[in-house]
């Protein structure tokens, strides 16, 4: 049986740039242990599986697999998932909404022209009283300890560490050590390391990698789901009760694959009210992959 799917480049607006995902728009009928094999086949950051939504009022169910496991929910794909139904669906318009059920809840996608943001209605913001290891991050990637000027624990969605390096030179230095992460950041309330430089404040622009040995993904061009977390993190580290926040990123520069993405925090009365993370993306190509009966 033939299964459709799409290749995109996701927060770019060209080919080969940006995050790669894959697609299948028609999902129906696929094994959840033959959605992990596409996964693995294709060996993308993630690949994402539609499917027909539990609540009729939504669009669709989508499933997100990296190679080694499923998550709850990811930027890049959401993001990439949209910009291929919007290019399946019937008219010429250039606006569109979706409701994408994901593991973590329904979450909202709106197109205007080329711009594709994924909105966050009142997430939870986790976090832990646990300090990062310093020393063992620093390790991990081959830095100095003294290039790190703070890290610490949050997520919407996913769990991060997040560590904020003294310059983007110190940033372009940093080469995941596979050995030092496992023995000292494997185990960790998130051994998911989200590495950057900038100013971090409201309206910056900041640099930043993203390391994530433990679900295959040595590291990733682009990632929308720190990407949101990260200006959550901002929002709810402020003093401010009420405020907006918003930054620009840069990723996937070291890999070759240049990134751009937005990510905007709305905070009222001490909790999150919304988060959106926007960019582009292009689609690359489509093909079908055949499955074997039984």
């Amino acid at each position: 049986m033939g299964f459709d799917f799409a290749l995109v480049d996701v927060f770019t607006d060209r080919p080969f740039g940006g995050n790669q995902l894959a697609v299948f728009p028609d999902a129906a009928g696929l094994a959840d242990g033959t959605m992990q094999q596409l996964a693995r086949e294709f060996n993308f950051s993630e690949t994402t599986f539609v499917l027909p939504p539990a609540d009729p009022s939504h669009t669709c169910r989508v499933r997100i697999f990296t190679p080694g496991r499923e998550l709850p929910f990811a930027g890049h794909p959401t993001v990439g998932t949209a910009a291929v139904l919007a290019s399946l669906s019937e008219g010429e318009s250039d606006q569109h909404s979706f409701v994408f059920e994901e593991g973590i809840g329904p979450v909202t996608v709106t197109i205007d022209g080329p711009t594709i943001r994924l909105h966050l209605h009142s997430p939870d913001y986790e976090t832990s009283d646990e300090a990062p290891p310093v020393g063992a991050i620093a390790k991990a990637l081959s830095l100095p300890e003294d290039a790190i000027a703070e890290s610490w624990y949050g997520g919407v969605g996913l769990r991060f560490c997040f560590v904020r390096l003294t310059d983007a030179d110190v940033l372009d230095r940093a080469a995941l050590d596979k050995a030092a992460w496992s023995a000292g950041i494997a185990g960790a309330w998130s051994p998911d390391l989200y590495v950057f430089a900038g100013d971090y404040r409201d309206g910056a622009h900041i640099q930043a990698r993203f390391f994530a040995p433990g679900v295959g993904v040595e590291e990733d061009p682009a990632t929308g789901s720190a990407c949101a977390s990260v200006v959550a993190s901002l929002a709810m580290r402020s003093p401010e009760p009420s405020a907006s926040y918003r930054l620009e990123i840069q990723q996937g520069v070291a890999m070759g694959r240049p990134s751009e993405l937005e990510g905007i925090a709305r905070k009222q009365e001490g909790q999150l009210a919304e988060v959106i993370v926007g960019g582009r993306a292009t689609i690359v190509g489509h093909g079908t992959i055949t499955i074997p009966a039984g």
